[in-house]
């Protein structure tokens, strides 16, 4: 079984009609489902993508009244986000004149990056996408079909030691460690291993970077921090597959759970970075007509009998 790259990844904001402004009118992505979290319902789940709300192009965020992340180690550390190489200048250009902070392109493992911030902190990138793969452009969107987001990759990871994570990604979830470079920043170098998912180059849409901190303090979670990163596996024999496959090499996981637009399983690897491996299907459509994607509450059919109450527990947000 391989993976097929990233299929979503799930961050904490404190604010959630400024982080709809954000990723919308900014960053021009799409509001592909406006739900609430499963586990805790009395928090709104924001999920943005591409103009078809194809898996590997979400950023999905619960809405939680928390201070700022602390950042460090154990965690998630940038999210990527690809983009036509071309794009970088006029994306640099926006930046600065929308005011988000963020800094020059450079070169990073060989593709050309821009470093950015959302309004709480969220560390962000734009990654030159070498690798051609379907476009689906928002035609609603702010931005330019041209310039538009394709999807996520690369995503960084750090830990303090990355021996166990290692074991974990190469033989319990395939991945390939294929390189390793070093990333200046604060002042120190530090040494990012690049581990690919699949048979196939995927190029960034595939590749985990693992950022090796060794004596960082741990990160705490807040608005600003990621809370996991979700994996692609194409159908429902693989996730099953998936699940046993954890279990027979004594993994502890969640087991399999139906969220409705697709299945998940979550686990934790050795330096506690929450993971997910998730289905393509069943999408964001199962509910909702394409064309009208995040307009309404919607609700998976198990939570529908409690629509009114989970209304009631909602803070009003009205998304302009």
């Amino acid at each position: 079984m391989q993976l097929k790259g990233f299929h979503h990844l799930t961050a904490v904001t404190a604010d959630a009609v400024r982080n709809h402004t954000f990723y919308t009118k900014t960053l021009g992505l799409r509001l592909v489902k406006k739900t609430v979290n499963q586990d805790d319902v009395s928090a709104y789940h924001l999920f943005y993508a591409d103009g078809e709300a194809s898996p590997g192009t979400d950023i999905t965020f619960f809405d939680w009244p928390v201070g700022p992340e602390r950042r460090g180690t154990h965690s998630i550390v940038r999210t990527g986000f690809r983009v036509a190489g071309a794009s970088l200048p006029w994306w640099q250009g926006r930046f600065t004149a929308l005011g988000v902070k963020h800094a020059a392109v450079v070169e990073r493992d060989g593709r050309a990056t821009i470093d950015f911030e959302d309004f709480e902190g969220q560390r962000l990138a734009l990654v030159a996408d070498e690798v051609e793969s379907p476009v689906h452009p928002w035609e609603r969107s702010p931005v330019p079909a041209g310039h538009q987001i394709r999807g996520l990759g690369p995503i960084t990871m750090s830990v303090p030691d990355a021996r166990p994570t290692d074991v974990v990604l190469t033989q319990v979830m395939n991945m390939r460690r294929v390189r390793e470079y070093q990333h200046a920043g604060d002042g120190k170098d530090r040494v990012v291993h690049v581990y690919a998912m699949g048979e196939q180059d995927f190029g960034a849409a595939g590749e985990l970077h693992v950022m090796v901190e060794p004596g960082a303090r741990p990160a705490g979670q807040g608005a600003g921090a990621v809370h996991h990163v979700a994996f692609r596996t194409p159908n429902e024999e693989d996730y099953h597959g998936w699940a046993e496959r954890l279990e027979k090499l004594g993994m502890r996981s969640s087991g399999p759970v139906d969220r409705y637009y697709f299945r998940s399983l979550y686990f934790r690897e050795p330096n506690g970075v929450l993971f997910e491996i998730a289905t393509d299907g069943p999408g964001f459509a199962s509910d909702e007509p394409m064309a009208t994607l995040g307009e309404r509450l919607a609700l998976p059919p198990f939570l529908e009998p409690r629509r009114r109450s989970i209304e009631e527990g909602l803070k009003p947000l009205v998304l302009g």
